[in-house]
């Protein structure tokens, strides 16, 4: 489930369709580092690679976030989990709407998550657009790691 990340009628839909608290923040994905810049802290340039080579393997940082950025993203945290995405259709969708995407699994909490168009449709009903494509092989949702050190939250 994704949406666009400064409207926030459409996150809390999510949150409600999700039934997930807004405390736990939620992940923006984006096809480059330049649509994460109006969320989080200034990286160096050296830090920008590491981002973006990195999104390459599905890890999502927790970074340090601009005090502008919006509550309904980062939950209670200082800090908003965010991913450069290698995944085609993602980073299509993130170019079109010319920014980062709040990105979620299509499921409620604690649920499997659908996988395919019937799943959602089973899930959801008419409540959400489906858009036909493929989903990535992972297996496993990303590793979220805290940005600045090793810690990982989330494997």
């Amino acid at each position: 489930l994704g949406c666009d990340p400064r409207n926030r009628r459409a996150v809390q839909r999510i949150l409600q369709l999700k039934r997930r608290p807004q405390r736990k923040g939620l992940i923006l994905i984006a096809s480059d580092y330049h649509q994460v810049v109006p969320y989080i802290q200034p990286l160096t340039p050296a830090e920008q690679l590491r981002l973006q080579q990195d999104g390459a393997q599905a890890v999502t940082y927790l970074m340090p976030a601009k005090p502008s950025c919006p509550r309904w993203l980062r939950g209670e945290h200082a800090s908003l989990a965010v991913r450069l995405t290698a995944h085609p259709f993602a980073q299509q969708l993130c170019r079109s709407a010319g920014s980062a995407l709040v990105s979620t699994s299509a499921n409620r909490s604690g649920m499997r998550a659908a996988k395919t168009y019937a799943e959602c449709r089973r899930m959801f009903g008419e409540r959400v657009w489906v858009l036909r494509g493929r989903v990535g092989k992972r297996k496993r949702p990303s590793t979220i790691r805290a940005w600045g050190g090793d810690r990982i939250v989330r494997q």
